[in-house]
């Protein structure tokens, strides 16, 4: 099976009702909202299969204006292209994280140009 290449994107944002309210009247959709770990989310809908994204505040969360946080397949094992990464360069700035259940795994790590990159793996 193919999968898309990125799975998963985070926008930060200082004023999450301000944020969502401004994504739902440019792009005239809901966005669902969501607690996760004590972060506030709106998820932007998708496809059945599609990808998605949320907006993002709370602790732990990015600071706005840092930069929009892209999540890559690491399918089918995220621990695999984890064990790479000192390889080729890259650090891990997030360990392993298991997300709610059936949602899989997430880590962010550094490339070699010094961007944070989020992967996200089913395992």
């Amino acid at each position: 099976m193919t999968r898309d290449a990125i799975t998963w994107f985070e926008i930060p944002a200082r004023d999450i009702e301000r944020a969502t309210r401004f994504y739902e009247a440019l792009l005239d959709k809901t966005l669902r909202r969501e607690t996760m770990n004590g972060m506030q989310l709106a998820v932007f809908p998708r496809a059945d299969d599609g990808v998605s994204g949320c907006l993002q505040a709370g602790p732990g969360a990015p600071a706005p204006g840092s930069a929009t946080l892209v999540y890559l397949d690491a399918a089918p094992s995220l621990d695999a292209v984890l064990a790479r990464l000192p390889q080729v360069g890259g650090k891990v700035l997030k360990e392993k994280t298991a997300l709610p259940p059936g949602l899989g795994f997430f880590a962010h790590i550094e490339d070699v140009e010094g961007n944070r990159v989020g992967l996200h793996a089913p395992a």
